[in-house]
């Protein structure tokens, strides 16, 4: 078990970051959702919503913990500026763009629900449910970490895209972090962005763009100068560059090789300049990646792109191995979700109303914002099953926080006694909810 011990700089941080969500990031029944924000860190996984009232952390009553989340308001903006200016100023730093499902298959009475992917453990991989899409932008600290911290975090309604969303996530946090003059963002995505649609609103932001493409595209070169111009159109696409055929690739303009301490050998080739058939105004420069190359049978190579930011310091070198390596900085955004549903009951509540579980998720948000900024003093309680770790991950600093919590305090007031309600009027009819139907959302043209 590791004996660290709190220092006052440490506590007066996390003081800090909690007085400030309370007074600039919380408007009505802020004192409740300070303590609800309390109770998700102290508490843990609960089985059922109410519950989380019993936690020590919340000293409101039950019905007091559906108010927060029904009448309370959250300030969206400010609290994405705030956490955009949490993450360093320097150096490069890591963003990742990803999208998660908020089943609810029964809530009839809810509106704009749609079909949405649920990735599962069966065999195939995943279905297909009913709730809410939800569209995360987190900062990632460690590329093979378990740290994913959401500087955005939005609801896809029906009549948009998760790519549109997030293109407003991504030009939210330029605009956030636009006096940066030290350091560089890049975001890093799947293949879900990986097309023009996509990169053409992010031009001549202040921040860089990595999205995977699949293994099947046909891209193009620009054009070569001609000394002697024809009449008619000039060309828009010069030599064929398709992933399948190797034959079409010609000489890289750049090629590393390196050693990865848990990817092996690997080699990255980089083209620079190529576009879609449709999309000649979209240049990007394109990355294989080839990994575990001294295996018999290496896995097959992915291929990323880059779009370069409006600005890059002098100081701040973008090579292949920089485009490389914030395409890994992806991978902790997967299982920070997972802590986020199975440890902190993301998912668990059954809100009436889809406004409710949009603040629910900016709570879960922060916690994990909380738990992130107390690893640094939070000792290591294993259980007797678990091995001592050095690092702590979001669950391990959850297992100590309680022991910590007190030395917080706490910027709610005190709640006040009140009488009891007189309830529902006695001969008064209720009026069933109305019934919305599935939005069966129509594929996108492009």
């Amino acid at each position: 078990m590791s004996t660290k011990q709190p220092t006052q700089e440490h506590l007066n941080r996390i003081i800090e970051f909690r007085q400030a969500i309370h007074a600039n990031g919380f408007g009505k029944q802020r004192d409740a959702l300070i303590e609800a924000l309390d109770a998700i860190c102290l508490t843990g996984a609960f089985p059922s919503f109410p519950l989380l009232s019993l936690s020590k952390g919340f000293q409101r009553q039950w019905h007091s913990l559906y108010k927060a989340l029904e009448r309370g308001t959250l300030k969206d903006e400010w609290l994405s500026r705030y956490l955009a200016q949490q993450v360093p100023q320097e150096d490069i730093q890591y963003f990742t763009l990803d999208g998660t499902a908020w089943p609810r298959p029964r809530a009839r009475t809810m509106d704009d629900r749609q079909y949405v992917y649920h990735p599962t453990p069966a065999v195939n991989g995943g279905s297909i449910c009913i709730g809410y899409p939800y569209s995360l932008l987190d900062w990632v600290p460690e590329a093979h970490g378990s740290w994913s911290l959401s500087v955005s975090v939005k609801r896809i309604p029906s009549q948009m895209t998760a790519g549109e969303v997030g293109v407003m996530q991504i030009k939210e946090l330029s605009q956030n972090r636009a006096n940066l003059r030290k350091g560089l963002d890049i975001v890093a995505a799947d293949a879900r962005y990986g097309n023009a649609q996509f990169l053409r609103p992010l031009q001549g932001q202040h921040c860089g763009i990595v999205v995977r493409l699949r293994r099947d595209r046909v891209l193009y070169r620009a054009p070569k100068p001609l000394e002697k111009r024809p009449r008619g159109r000039p060309r828009v696409h010069g030599e064929r560059f398709a992933f399948k055929e190797p034959e079409t690739w010609g000489d890289p303009d750049e090629v590393v090789s390196l050693r990865h301490e848990k990817l092996g050998q690997v080699k990255l080739e980089r083209w620079n300049n190529l576009h879609g058939k449709n999309d000649a105004d979209v240049p990007m420069d394109i990355v294989r990646a080839s990994v575990h190359l001294e295996k018999d049978k290496p896995p097959q190579p992915i291929w990323l792109a880059w779009q370069a930011p409006a600005v890059i310091p002098e100081h701040i070198v973008v090579n292949a191995q920089t485009i490389w390596q914030a395409y890994l900085h992806r991978w902790p955004i997967e299982p920070g979700i997972r802590f986020r549903k199975q440890h902190l009951g993301w998912t668990t509540p059954r809100f009436q109303y889809k406004e409710t579980g949009d603040r629910w998720s900016w709570l879960v948000a922060l916690a994990v914002w909380l738990l992130f900024l107390s690893r640094s003093i939070v000792e290591d309680h294993p259980l007797p099953w678990q091995k001592p770790q050095e690092n702590l991950t979001p669950q391990r600093v959850q297992q100590g926080w309680p022991l910590i919590f007190a030395q917080f305090g706490s910027p709610a007031r005190k709640p006040k006694v009140r009488g009891k309600p007189p309830g529902w009027p006695k001969g008064r009819r209720r009026t069933p909810k109305q019934r919305f139907k599935v939005v069966r959302k129509q594929p996108a043209t492009t």
